[in-house]
């Protein structure tokens, strides 16, 4: 298979699943084998097809009726002679019915996501997909996390508007660009456990550099804005932190990176999302897509999997929730 064919397959059954009245299931079918592989953010977790089919994309549709995608970013590459494609962007709708115990708003609603897929010449085979719950959550008035260190604010696209990368692109861009986040996620590595400087990360970053996080840790600008807003707290909170497994690739001037989980540490060091240090070894789902400038990183899209980071710390996003707007509805006039 190669990439831009990749992308190609992906593009087909996205647009028979996105087609409004489509038959979910005889979508799914045509689409995907009945083993294939969905390694979906929490509740969802891993399923096959099927489970995939009855449990996340038709509650999605029976919420968000008239749900349609917003496509920032599109990559294809290949990983270790496997082909993907991956993709970021946002869902833009109406919010008719309450999902995952969040309220319906019978407003216009967004959904930040990212989706890595595997594909081979027969056909898909893998889907790595994460939402920003908490984003949703937020909208319906009805988030239970602390305040982000970083902005709350609506998470843009590439400031040059040339994501979706329609046609292929020259080879030694693609290696530089994968090169650098190579070099630039070693040079992590070398946090001495005391001070930020000693990761040096002003070598591979610009200094106006724009970071988009999930909601809940937020975006911040600049390297001073990255390390105040998300990098100081995270690794002091996980000094032992380690990659699980990495799925990674460059098409031009932009990279992926991918795993459901990625990273594994023990919440050992310090407060992190407003929780003091549990000891608890835990695993992390997250996904990255930066884009180049030259010799220098200049923006990064980042979704975490937080639900289920809180989950592994102690914490029941969710049931949480549901136990304040239970506690509302309680509460006398």
């Amino acid at each position: 298979m190669e990439t831009q064919e990749a992308k190609q397959c992906v593009r087909q059954w996205l647009q028979a699943l996105f087609t409004p009245g489509a038959d979910l299931q005889a979508v799914m079918a045509q689409h995907w084998p009945a083993e294939a592989s969905f390694k979906i953010a929490y509740p969802f977790d891993n399923q096959d097809r099927d489970g995939a089919t009855q449990h996340y994309y038709e509650p999605l549709f029976a919420s968000f009726p008239d749900i349609a995608r917003r496509e920032d970013i599109m990559v294809t590459g290949e990983d270790e002679g496997a082909v993907w494609v991956g993709i970021t962007g946002h869902y833009e709708m109406s919010f008719r019915k309450s999902w995952l115990g969040i309220p319906a708003t019978n407003q216009r609603a967004t959904l930040r996501f990212g989706e890595v897929y595997r594909v081979s010449d027969s056909g898909l085979t893998e889907a790595q997909i994460l939402i920003d719950i908490p984003m949703l959550m937020t909208q319906a008035g009805v988030n239970p996390l602390p305040p982000s260190l970083g902005s709350e604010l609506p998470v843009p696209g590439p400031a040059t508007q040339d994501g979706l990368l329609q046609d292929a692109q020259p080879l030694d861009a693609s290696k530089k660009t994968l090169t650098l986040v190579d070099d630039m996620l070693a040079g992590l590595g070398e946090f001495d456990g005391k001070t930020l400087e000693s990761m040096a990360i002003e070598r591979f970053w610009h200094p106006s550099m724009n970071w988009y996080g999930p909601c809940g840790i937020g975006t911040t600008r600049g390297i001073a804005g990255f390390q105040q807003g998300h990098q100081r707290d995270f690794v002091m909170a996980f000094p032992d932190r380690a990659v699980v497994t990495d799925i990674r690739f460059a098409e031009g001037n932009y990279a992926v990176s991918s795993g459901v989980p990625s990273m594994r540490g023990t919440h050992s060091g310090g407060d992190w999302l407003g929780l003091p240090a549990t000891n608890r070894e835990i695993t992390m789902s997250v996904m990255d897509w930066w884009r180049r400038e030259g010799d220098l990183l200049v923006e990064n899209w980042v979704l975490i999997d937080l639900l289920d980071i809180y989950r592994q710390l102690g914490v029941d996003v969710l049931g949480r929730m549901e136990k304040r707007q239970a506690g509302s509805a309680q509460a006398p006039a």
